[in-house]
């Protein structure tokens, strides 16, 4: 039915999809959620030259071996960024962006740059601080609205630090991907921190969704989650003129 690529934010690797995947393949859907190179079981794989374009290649080597076409491409938190340039540079490949809390970069912009100050501010000093200059160490899960034990015991083991750099280099977009249609999702039961960029999804024309659960929604709220990402495969594609 749909090809789904789940991309998955700072700290984590692709088994966080491990709740919603199983859902979208019991529908019908192929699905692919690969772990980015520097994250998780890739962690041996880090190093200060970790930036963003490293993560976008990861996502575009997987989708030209493969061969991938009418592709749902969901992007979390930090993902966005990859989404966005993966869409502009395989606009052909790309059916349909899901920002869910991304990040919604223009051409020239940083992940750093869309960071509210306060939590910009805290992570460039944890990762002096604490992450030798180039690391961002893993957040607490409660600040994120993880609350529930099971939740925690089963993301904390898995998480690792982040190369700070993919959240300091600039998005280079063309515009390819403007012609592919784009939702976001937002994410309503924590600090908020992506509402600002629900509020430039909404300024695009892009549909917003709200999801009254954490910022981890694939491990707090999978069900919904796969619905949403279900109802969004199923829309006809627009013309774009």
């Amino acid at each position: 039915m749909t090809t789904f690529v789940l991309v998955h934010g700072a700290w984590h690797g692709g088994w966080c999809w491990d709740r919603v995947a199983p859902l979208l393949r019991a529908a019908g859907h192929e699905v692919h959620a690969p772990t980015l190179t520097g994250l998780s079981e890739r962690a041996h794989l880090v190093s200060p030259l970790v930036g963003l374009e490293t993560h976008v290649q990861d996502v575009l080597g997987l989708v030209d071996v493969l061969g991938l076409t009418d592709v749902v491409l969901v992007g979390h938190s930090y993902a966005g960024q990859v989404v966005s340039a993966v869409a502009d540079r395989r606009p052909q490949a790309v059916a349909h962006r899901v920002y869910l809390d991304a990040f919604v970069g223009a051409d020239g912009e940083s992940a750093r740059d869309l960071l509210p100050a306060t939590v910009e501010h805290h992570w460039a000093e944890s990762a002096a601080a604490q992450g030798f200059g180039w690391l961002v160490p893993v957040r607490r899960l409660s600040v994120l609205g993880v609350t529930e034990q099971a939740d925690l015991d089963w993301l904390e083991p898995r998480l690792t630090p982040h190369p700070w750099r993919t959240y300091t280099d600039p998005l280079r977009l063309t515009g390819a991907a403007d012609a592919v249609p784009a939702t976001f999702v937002e994410c309503v039961s924590w600090m908020r921190v992506f509402a600002g960029q629900a509020d430039r999804a909404r300024a695009r024309g892009w549909p917003v969704h709200e999801l009254a659960t954490g910022h981890e929604a694939m491990v707090t709220a999978p069900a919904e989650l796969a619905r949403v990402l279900a109802d969004v495969a199923a829309r006809p594609v627009p013309e774009v003129v």
